[in-house]
């Protein structure tokens, strides 16, 4: 019997358990993942980690203590893991098939240990490999290094802070070791310990500040891990290269230096590494332009680690723009190493493809797709077995925050619907959402030679014959894109469940749609995108008789907040009943306040002092004095990528021109806000804000919200 939430509010929404990738074993019958759940009720968070019976279903509880992280399969049952403890972080190993018993230490860590591997290699040795802060010399930066007296920062380079922290001068290592079983079946971690693979260079993995352990891989025959170019000023440039270190017994002592892959004019950012399973190979993905942050993913392949200079571009054409308009993500792949799986974006979904792992081959057809809707996220060989072409799939939707599926990648031209194994609300019927609630539809594009794309989310009790009014939600990135997958910050069905119909428009700059699309934006902050929302606006008023466009009201967030504030000083803001932006550019001329500096160069043409005029053809800010729809503000303290003061000066401009506004900000917040109760306080402004203004105030929320004014 399925339990349904009553309506699926922001509660329902942020207490519902968040699943993590299932990872299964090498014989496809078992599947390591954790959950979080936080209780409103408990005001506390609750973690563990389970393991799946994929023939059934079901899933069991290996543990639920929040020191306990990273699952990680080292053979057939058999999984190790960390524990964070007072004492530092231990290395631990559990059976999957022993629930309730207690796991063993294998080793002990002086540090933030993080992002563990392990492989097999050979031998009865598991190659073992993670990442940790460490020092100037090289040595694991330890837990207890004395704090200084002083809380003074000095730079004399940058960065100075990213995203949400100010940087200090340790950085981030890949360390390697190599665990064996003793007398007593027991796993141990062989002399010399753990290794620094990064040790005397300059180098950092992963790369900040979102690297994971998907920046670096290990093989048979060593590792490889993605790093920034250390001679290039990592603010202005995107350049970040791939480096391999060979290794036989992952034991060395002192490892050879990190070995450059260099791949000719493609000089961007550099991900997802992968070894084959032979080890001999290896399939990563790069970028051209080393100052564009979202310019088209290509994917590479090393076809042997013994010649660093033969690297080979899948797709590749004579004028650089490769024969392939999608941007592969994740890369795994087949069992006998004969083809590769990607996921990548295809308008509003993201998809699973795959191809020949030889680019000759490979040139002969595209990719092809063996998913058609979602977002599937991390994936993975089903078994290790050579015959068996199976994947094991984390997905999501609109309405699902989890499944588990599997698809056979042997099946005919058409995708085939994938298995469902497991989905944590029932395809959403626990939340009382379905597929029904989601539709699409395609507008005319502002330049006249091309199409913008729109998804659409409905109430769960829509009525065709009645009217409802309209949330208009603007993606950030800029480029960036609305797809059919889950969020717990921005998600679609929360307002449809008010009572809006909410329309997620993909203009100009999203990605998803060709690369030509998305780089259209560049140098057209507030031109094409703007006219492609104002089509799609009045592509809604003229052919969707249920949603009323006379009450509506915009939302955005990032570029999307930057658009709010272009739109409220422009012909379209005053279609809004409200506005509502988050952590947006109030002011182009002050976007050098920001960390990453090649964003503006490469989205406004250039330095501040060499193309001023290009930040000022775009400044929200030189329209301020046509700001006259409500509008509420939200900016946090720790957003370094937008400093708040972009939002302070909004909200200026709003009450000085007497305008209906109101100020959120969260103190220990970034560009996201993240922490439960915090999101739940931004979703009761949110909704309380627009619902007042559209007259769907009927769950009280401005009223109770009243309560959290400071003046």
């Amino acid at each position: 019997m399925t339990v349904m939430a009553t309506k699926f509010t922001p509660e329902v929404l942020l207490s519902a358990p968040r699943r993590s990738a299932a990872v299964p074993n090498s014989s496809g019958t078992l599947a390591l993942f954790s959950v979080t759940q936080y209780s409103f009720e408990e005001h506390t968070r609750h973690y563990a980690i389970k393991v799946l019976d994929i023939k059934n279903g079901q899933s069991y509880l290996l543990f639920d203590d929040a020191a306990y992280t990273e699952p990680t399969w080292v053979s057939e049952t058999e999984f190790i893991l960390l524990k964070h403890g007072d004492s530092g972080i231990s290395l631990l190993a559990a059976d999957a098939t022993k629930p309730g018993s207690d796991p063993y230490e294998i080793a002990n860590f002086d540090g933030s240990v993080s992002n563990i591997k392990a492989k097999d290699i050979g031998n009865g040795t598991i190659a073992f490999a993670c990442t940790a802060p460490a020092t100037a010399s090289g040595k694991m930066l330890s837990l207890t290094e004395e704090k200084p007296l002083s809380s003074a920062r000095v730079y004399t380079s940058l960065f100075v802070r990213h995203w949400d922290s100010y940087v200090p001068k340790n950085k981030s290592a890949v360390f390697y070791g190599a665990l064996r079983k003793d007398g007593q079946a027991s796993l141990k971690l062989q002399a010399p310990g753990l290794v620094n693979a990064l040790a005397g260079t300059k180098l950092e993995c992963p790369v900040p500040p979102f690297g994971d352990a998907s920046d670096y891989d290990i093989g048979r025959q060593g590792l490889v891990f993605v790093s920034k170019d250390p001679d290039l000023n990592p603010a202005l440039w995107t350049k970040t290269d791939l480096y391999y270190v060979p290794l036989q017994t992952f034991t060395e002592s002192k490892p050879p230096p990190p070995q450059i892959i260099t791949t000719g004019s493609l000089q961007g950012y550099t991900g997802t590494p992968v070894f084959s399973h032979s080890g001999t190979k290896v399939a990563f993905k790069r970028m051209r332009s080393r100052q564009y942050e979202s310019d088209k993913w290509r994917l590479m392949l090393l076809p042997d680690v013994a010649d660093l200079s033969n690297v080979q571009e899948f797709y590749g054409t004579d004028d650089g723009e490769g024969g392939w308009d999608l941007r592969p993500e994740a890369v795994v792949w087949s069992n006998d190493d004969s083809e590769l799986y990607v996921t990548a974006e295809k308008r509003g979904r993201q998809l699973l493809f795959k191809l020949p792992s030889d680019p000759l081959s490979a040139a002969k057809q595209l990719p092809q797709a063996l998913t058609k809707d979602g977002t599937v996220g991390n994936f993975y060989t089903l078994s290790s077995r050579p015959s068996d072409n199976r994947l094991f799939l984390t997905s999501t939707s609109l309405v699902d925050n989890s499944s588990y599926s599997i698809v056979d990648a042997a099946s005919g031209a058409a995708p085939a619907a994938p298995v469902l194994v497991s989905s944590s609300s029932k395809q959403g019927r626990s939340f009382g959402l379905s597929r029904r609630q989601i539709d699409e539809f395609w507008f005319k594009g502002a330049g006249g030679d091309y199409e913008g794309h729109a998804l659409v989310m409905k109430p769960s009790d829509f009525d065709p014959h009645k009217k409802y009014p309209l949330a208009f939600l603007i993606h950030g990135g800029p480029q960036g894109a609305w797809g059919d997958s889950w969020s717990t910050r921005w998600n679609p069905a929360v307002f449809a469940e008010q009572g809006y119909v909410a329309v997620m428009p993909n203009p100009t700059g999203s990605t998803g749609y060709g690369q030509a699309y998305t780089d259209g934006i560049a140098t057209e902050w507030g031109g094409r995108p703007y006219n492609d929302l104002v089509n799609c606006f009045e592509h809604i008023a003229e052919n969707f008789p249920y949603i009323d466009t006379t009450n509506a009201v915009a939302l955005g967030a990032s570029y999307g907040g930057y658009m709010i504030n272009w739109i409220q000083g422009h012909p379209l803001g005053r279609k809004f009943k409200a506005l509502v932006c988050h952590d947006g550019i109030f002011s182009t001329m002050s976007n050098w306040s920001t960390e990453e500096l090649f964003f503006p160069v490469h989205e406004f043409g250039g330095t501040l002092w060499e193309n001023r005029e290009g930040y000022a053809k775009w400044d929200p800010a030189a329209f301020s004095g046509g700001w006259m729809t409500p509008q509420l503000i939200i900016h946090s303290e720790l957003d370094y990528r937008l400093p708040i003061s972009e939002g302070l000066a909004a909200f200026n401009a709003l009450q000085v021109r007497g305008v209906p506004s109101r100020f959120l900000t969260f103190p220990d917040e970034n560009h996201w806000v993240l922490k439960p109760e915090n999101s739940l306080v931004w979703h009761k402004e949110v909704l309380g804000w627009i619902n007042k203004w559209t007259g769907l105030d009927t769950a009280g929320l401005s009223e109770v919200l009243g309560g959290l004014n400071i003046g």
